[in-house]
């Protein structure tokens, strides 16, 4: 494209003059008014370069157009998935900042959705119980949004450690969070079994229910934990989330916002155990089952549902 510079008028410039307000750059309102290129779109311009790590200069070039329509994506606008040249842009990067708090590493955010992302995605769609195919729909940008009070204003490349639970607080969940849990295979079973134990013989008075099915759930739970050993099927749920036992650091976080995200009755999230080939040993299950209450005391402390 030919460069825009100081003395052009017209839809073009005001396209820019509207670009750069929007991300919070300033144009005197005569200017804009006027669609001219002057002394403030100027040095609009010149900032947003300096800003972005473009070649000094105060006009608007090929890469400065294209960095400056980059930045005025926000998260919705656009379709995003996996494909080459990679999608880049502010939309991404919002994408990125907030799957990252909610514990669906996106690895470094770049504003580019390269397969760290896309892998990001799947895994958040599978655990609200959506077609995981890393394609980034207003479905998922939704689902997103509501969980806006867990990743408002927090910083987005972690880590984000859920720090030990303490005894009164662990106490406090298994006492009053109304969690019922059961599971779908032998293996599976002996963990939700050793869970129950656990949580038991933690405190007197524990509330945590051992059932033998979904539809055993006792009247009153507030949400099922689905222990199993089996992939999801299909990679699809209705209103189910899923989520894998493996980076033990963000297992609290995906935990609430599957929960969070569950439209089942009870809310309902199903928990994939990493079992593979190798002989399952009682001392992996009680390693399972320690780890699963820790994080299911992390992810219920202070949780309101409603």
């Amino acid at each position: 494209m030919e460069p825009i510079r100081q003395g052009a008028a017209g839809a073009a410039v005001e396209d820019i003059q509207e670009r750069l307000c929007s991300i919070g750059y300033q144009i005197d309102e005569e200017e804009r008014a006027a669609k001219g290129f002057g002394r403030s779109t100027a040095t609009a311009v010149a900032r947003f370069r300096l800003d972005h790590g473009l070649s000094l200069g105060d006009e608007v070039d090929a890469p400065t157009w294209s960095t400056l329509v980059d930045e005025c994506y926000q998260l919705g606008d656009r379709t995003l998935y996996l494909r080459l040249p990679n999608f880049h842009g502010n939309d991404v990067r919002q994408l990125q900042e907030r799957l990252n708090v909610l514990g669906f590493s996106c690895g470094a955010v770049d504003g580019t959705y390269g397969v760290h992302t896309e892998a990001a995605v799947k895994l958040f769609q599978e655990s609200i119980g959506a077609l995981a195919d890393g394609m980034a729909f207003p479905d998922t940008f939704d689902a997103i949004e509501r969980l806006r009070h867990v990743w408002g204003g927090k910083p987005a490349d972690g880590p984000h450690p859920q720090g030990s639970m303490g005894f009164a607080r662990a106490a406090s969940v298994l006492e009053d969070a109304g969690l019922a849990i059961t599971a779908d295979d032998p293996i599976s079973r002996n963990v939700a079994g050793r869970i129950w134990n656990l949580a038991h013989a933690t405190i007197e008075d524990c509330a945590l229910d051992l059932v033998d099915s979904a539809e055993a759930a006792p009247e009153g739970t507030r949400v099922l934990i689905v222990l199993s050993t089996e992939p999801l099927p299909g990679n699809v749920a209705a209103g189910v989330g899923n989520i894998m036992l493996d980076d033990i650091d963000t297992l609290p976080r995906r935990m609430r916002s599957a929960i969070q995200s569950s439209d089942a009755t009870p809310r309902t999230v199903r928990v994939e155990l990493p079992v593979g080939n190798a002989a399952f040993t009682i001392s992996d299950a009680q390693t399972f089952a320690v780890l699963l209450l820790d994080a299911i005391c992390a992810a219920f402390d202070r949780l309101e549902i409603a």
